[in-house]
């Protein structure tokens, strides 16, 4: 990997540090601090953790290119949902069978490009993609994806992708057989930022069935793809998690034959990404009878900005300060709006937080998932620029 431009640390990240070096206070975009060590990390908790499934990478949780490199000189797979991702992976040598083409509505040129470029592996959830897949690249391995959602996600996505698994599954395998077509396996995703530990195994035994029926249409059947849907800042759910996964896969898939693969996106770089704002402005708002009631500040990035995954993916941010630690500090109830002139642009509200002033910073950990892809300059404020790290 080329290490022009990355930044090395001894032992521990020191945020703090970072922010000073920077010399932020002169600069009018935000920061991101970006740990590439935490990703090497995520990697070895993965492989210790489920190390039957291979994870493929979901590029469109976080495509920066440092990212990308990184997962691809580790040896990861990754799951492209459109032409681009697939250069992108591609041109950092990755091999196509390292590659799923995870999305089940495709355009045709993006078609064509996976075919010339003989990415074989490709989802498939309804009679017209198989149509067309027949007509333009009939010689790829179809894989059904089916619905089979978590009672509790960060972000649903049976609404969009899956088809019946019970009914309209079978019905596509059917299909695919008339028109002489290949499938190889099934595929599904239980929801992104999944917190109910039993949906997979719901899913996993659905999957079986499909399997069985697949048998019997004579195809021979050797992926199961268990989708995304892993945590990425909480090592001790992501835990619990795998133990439900590998007990499923035990059960239902004892035939170490059968490959099996997930979509991982947030697991891996959600908590690499610090993000540093600087106040900018600040107000105070007071009640009727003159008193201190709310303290709003104002930063140089928002919800268009990298704070985006608030509205786009649901999350809850964590704020923190780099005043000195003292309990006796006094804290105020505070809000935290980003630079635009729209009111949507909040970012947190009901918070705790020490009298600040403008040119203070706060700082946001696990801002790495789906925030730098969807980032806009609205209104004419800047991206925040991104320093990269690593441990020695």
């Amino acid at each position: 990997m080329d290490t022009q431009g990355i930044n090395f640390y001894d032992k521990e990240l020191d945020i703090g540090r970072v922010i000073a070096e920077a010399k932020l206070e002169d600069c009018d975009e935000a920061l991101n601090i970006c740990d590439l060590s935490s990703v090497e990390r995520k990697l070895e908790l993965w492989q210790k953790q489920l190390p039957r499934i291979t994870p493929f990478y979901a590029v469109k949780c976080n495509d920066d290119k440092r990212i990308v490199q990184t997962l691809a000189d580790l040896g990861v797979g990754f799951d492209c949902a459109s032409k681009n991702e697939l250069k992108q992976v591609l041109d950092y040598g990755v091999s196509p069978d390292r590659i799923i083409f995870a999305n089940p509505c495709r355009p045709i040129s993006h078609l064509d490009y996976a075919k010339q470029q003989n990415v074989l592996k490709g989802t498939v959830d309804n009679e017209f993609e198989i149509y067309k897949l027949h007509k333009h690249y009939p010689d790829s391995n179809l894989i059904v994806r089916f619905k089979s959602e978590a009672k509790a996600a960060q972000c649903p996505l049976g609404d969009k992708f899956g088809c019946d698994a019970d009914i309209d599954a079978s019905a596509l395998m059917l299909l695919a057989k008339s028109l002489d077509l290949t499938v190889t396996g099934t595929s599904f995703h239980v929801g992104s930022g999944c917190s109910d530990l039993e949906a997979y195994e719901r899913a996993i035994k659905k999957a079986k069935n499909l399997f069985k029926f697949g048998q019997l249409l004579g195809y021979d059947l050797d992926l199961l793809d268990i989708g995304g849907g892993f945590p990425g800042s909480d090592d001790e759910h992501f835990i619990k998690l795998a133990g439900t996964v590998n007990s499923a896969v035990q059960k239902y898939f004892p035939d170490e034959r059968i490959q099996v693969i997930a979509e991982p996106g947030r697991f891996f770089v959600a908590a690499s990404y610090t993000l540093v704002c600087k106040i900018h402005a600040k107000r105070e708002v007071r009640n009727a009878a003159g008193k201190l009631d709310t303290v709003m500040y104002y930063l140089n990035d928002g919800v268009y900005g990298s704070f985006n995954c608030i509205l786009y993916d649901h999350q809850t941010v964590t704020v923190e300060h780099y005043l000195p630690t003292d309990p006796s500090l006094p804290t105020f109830k505070s809000l935290i709006w980003g630079p635009s002139c729209d009111a949507l642009d909040k970012i947190s509200e009901n918070l705790r937080l020490p009298s600040l002033k403008r040119g203070d910073f706060l700082g946001f950990p696990n801002m790495g998932a789906y925030t730098v892809p969807i980032a806009s300059a609205f209104n004419g404020f800047p991206l925040p620029k991104t320093l990269f790290f690593k441990a020695i």
